[in-house]
């Protein structure tokens, strides 16, 4: 994938070599298959594709030089470990790999074969020896928003020695509320341990301030989104939000803005990814992580367009700022456990927040159609689909459940392409 070889940077990591070339092959035709072949894509997505040719290389080779200068590596499956925390210690925060059907033998001997693509692929990743992302971490976070998360952690730290796992409560009382406090208190006093530095409320702001600029670049991209036409596919902007989770956050917010702004000039002159009158849609549910693009491929491929993701990989991850006019470390870590607190994953009950947001981003992005996308063994938003066809009653629902492999490809577009059918109807 890449002009550069990182060979010897992959074998000082201990990766499966041949197989870590293989994974990057279908990485690369698949990419190129699906995204290169777009027509009138932004002439800045050519920053975002060289990140993805460069996924396992030169982004490794930055984190590698990080922390030969003594900063901590942090790697998380989820946007409830809070980056700020990591920042201010002088960590680098980064994704792991969870999105491609990679090493399911191994995790098996770990996992239930009944268990959801994203947890088996993040054990299998590891079992391959096929994620630098992982095998360059001093720590990986783990969290308790599912059962067989929580669960899948305990095995990955008795093969790796480094995952701390964060509580999660599952309701929002004011108890639930202390818990969650005690929790992101309990985080900053392990990074402090393990970077050996003391985290100061400057540290925190100017923390603070390198995130929030990062989440208004995908606020921004996500209302631009809204315009008729769309200035930019559904593929192309799941990209872009799944960069976010792996490269440098000032970079990536100078280069977001930069593709904001041609995507400014695309929508004055009405220039846009899709035909007129192409359908709308917006997706919500499980996260995708790269390069798990098969569904808005899908939908994209059978003339729609992809206007949103009520997701992890989306809204939900960028939607909320962290309040920053705090003086003292209890209002830091107060103002830090409130903003996460607020992200409305389905391990919560009840979850009307979510229900809310999903009929909000419904009007706001001018949805045609919504299709409810669930991991398969992914209880909590199989579960909460029923809900989420309520809330957006009156608008035409899909409810999908799949996994990585390209096995159901060919079932799902004969379902996605009848649904859009109904709609234009």
């Amino acid at each position: 994938m890449s002009g550069k070889d990182y060979t010897e940077m992959w074998k000082g990591l201990g990766l499966n070599l041949e197989n870590h070339a293989g994974l990057l092959g279908v990485l690369s035709k698949t990419y190129k298959d699906i995204y290169l072949n777009q027509k009138n894509r932004p002439r800045a997505m050519d920053y975002f594709d060289f990140v993805i040719s460069e996924v396992h290389g030169l982004r490794i080779e930055e984190i590698l030089n990080a922390k030969k200068t003594g900063r901590k590596v942090v790697g998380a499956f989820c946007v409830y470990v809070p980056e700020e925390i990591v920042l201010a210690a002088d960590g680098v925060c980064r994704c792991g790999c969870a999105g491609a059907e990679v090493g399911s033998d191994q995790a098996e001997k770990f996992i239930p074969r009944n268990t959801c693509a994203l947890i088996k692929a993040f054990m299998g990743f590891k079992l391959s020896g096929l994620c630098p992302y992982v095998e360059s971490t001093d720590l990986i976070v783990g969290e308790t928003t599912c059962d067989g998360k929580k669960k899948a952690y305990e095995s990955l730290n008795d093969i790796t020695g480094k995952v701390y796992v964060m509580e999660i409560p599952h309701m929002k009382t004011a108890e639930d509320r202390k818990l969650w406090l005690s929790e992101v208190k309990r985080f900053r006093d392990r990074m402090e341990e393990l970077s050996g530095k003391k985290i100061t409320v400057e540290a925190l702001k100017k923390a603070a301030g390198v995130v929030n600029a990062k989440r208004k670049a995908l606020q921004r991209l996500s209302r631009l989104r809204a315009a008729a036409p769309a200035p930019i596919s559904g593929l192309d902007a799941l990209l872009v939000n799944q960069v976010s989770f792996y490269d440098d956050p000032l970079r990536f917010t100078e280069m977001t803005n930069r593709l904001c702004d041609e995507l400014e000039e695309r929508v004055a002159r009405k220039n846009g990814m899709a035909e007129k009158g192409a359908p709308r849609i917006l997706i919500s549910g499980s996260p995708m992580a790269i390069p798990n693009w098969k569904l808005h491929a899908i939908v994209e491929g059978s003339g729609a367009v992809a206007v949103g993701e009520e997701s992890c990989i989306g809204e939900r991850n960028h939607r909320d700022l962290l309040d920053e006019s705090f003086s003292s470390m209890d209002e830091a870590m107060d103002k830090l456990a409130s903003r996460y607190l607020g992200i409305d994953c389905a391990c919560f009950t009840p979850n009307n927040e979510r229900f809310d947001n999903i009929k909000t981003l419904t009007k706001s992005l001018k949805a045609d159609g919504v299709i409810h996308y669930a991991l398969q063994f992914c209880t909590p938003y199989m579960m909460e689909a029923y809900r989420a066809e309520k809330a957006v009653a009156g608008t035409p629902f899909l409810r999908i459940e799949t996994d990585y492999s390209m096995e159901d490809f060919g079932q799902l577009q004969t379902r996605v392409e009848a649904f859009l059918e109904q709609i234009k109807g």
